[in-house]
């Protein structure tokens, strides 16, 4: 049971947070949600995907003040790290006693001057750009889609209020990022990654830092607090095609919804990360899922995708809707994967 979820503002990498690193990121979140929730915590586990090695989770829940008998454990699953995090977390709490788990991200204090690889090269280890704009192209998303897409997120991002579920950092208490942005601007913005593509620096995701987390109970401890909270129904983990990866949240979320017993019918709230607009459409497409119902408070084109945290962010954003605004009773969370992977996730608000 998730019964607390916070994140940090999403900075642009250089940017309102570029000097905080990953670990003293996640740190005001972790020291939030022990507070909000009240009890002892038994674990924390942190996604990360390009920070300084070492045990993240465990430095961060030091640096939150936690006791030092609180361990930590650190999860790579590179973008779905940090929803692949909630998932390891959500076992853990399922044995008793209080568990945060989340991701983290800083891209500006990353030691690492590139990418590890993703897959051998032999099958195909592409960026994640190029990858987007040939899977938009086979799934036949135009640029005048994507630019649509993009815009409608930071339009939506904009007039949402994501201070409920913001912990201020540094000073900072607001996302970077979102602006006013229209079709027609984006429209003049050249091909990011291949010449004659349709991925832009426009309908693409932006370089970020910031960190989320949530606070996971068993259901006896669920019922003791008496706090509204989400019922984590289902998760999957998938691998595709290397070389398209942005599919991977695909079968991911056909997996995850044939487990809960639940089709997309069923679903009112659906939060996918927006890696790039192409990529988001292109999955909408092969799931049969009307764009306009996916992160209708912005996504990652906007707010940012801060790669080990972008999963958790999901998460977070289903617990503000799902939860604080009552926007309806069950949810979807998913995430695509450099090397061909996707993770997801399905929940239900319990009262």
């Amino acid at each position: 049971m998730v019964v607390a979820a916070l994140r940090t503002p999403i900075g642009t990498a250089g940017g309102t947070l570029a000097t905080v690193t990953a670990a003293d990121l996640a740190a005001p979140v972790l020291r939030a949600l022990q507070a909000a929730v009240g009890l002892p915590v038994r674990d924390v586990v942190l996604g990360n995907c390009t920070g300084p090695g070492g045990d993240v989770a465990r430095y961060a829940a030091l640096a939150a003040g936690l006791p030092v008998d609180v361990p930590g454990l650190t999860v790579d699953r590179q973008c779905g790290s940090g929803l692949a995090a909630i998932d390891v977390g959500a076992a853990l709490a399922r044995r008793g006693g209080l568990v945060l788990a989340g991701g983290t991200e800083s891209a500006s204090t990353s030691p690492r001057p590139g990418r590890a690889p993703f897959a051998p090269p032999a099958l195909g280890d592409p960026d994640m750009g190029p990858a987007a704009d040939l899977l938009a192209e086979r799934a036949g998303v135009t640029r005048e889609r994507q630019d649509a897409y993009a815009a409608r997120s930071h339009r939506l991002a904009l007039a949402a209020d994501h201070s409920p579920e913001t912990v201020p950092v540094a000073g900072v208490d607001r996302d970077e990022r979102p602006r006013p942005i229209t079709e027609e601007r984006l429209a003049r913005l050249p091909p990011a990654f291949r010449p004659g593509g349709t991925v832009t620096a426009g309908n693409a995701c932006g370089v970020n830092d910031g960190a989320a987390a949530v606070a996971l109970v068993d259901a006896a401890t669920h019922r003791s607090l008496g706090l509204p909270g989400l019922r984590v129904l289902a998760t999957a983990t998938a691998g595709v095609d290397p070389r398209l990866p942005g599919r991977g949240l695909v079968p991911a979320v056909q997996q995850a919804l044939a487990a809960a017993g639940r089709t997309l019918d069923d679903i009112d709230v659906v939060e996918l990360n927006e890696a790039f607009a192409g990529q988001v459409l292109a999955c909408c497409d092969e799931l049969h899922l009307d764009p306009e119902r996916v992160c209708v408070q912005g996504g990652a084109l906007a707010l940012g995708h801060p790669w080990g945290a972008s999963g958790a962010v999901l998460v977070v954003r289903l617990f503000s809707q799902l939860v604080r605004q009552g926007r309806g009773r069950t949810g979807l969370a998913a995430v695509a994967v450099g090397g061909g992977q996707g993770v997801a996730m399905v929940v239900e608000r319990c009262p």
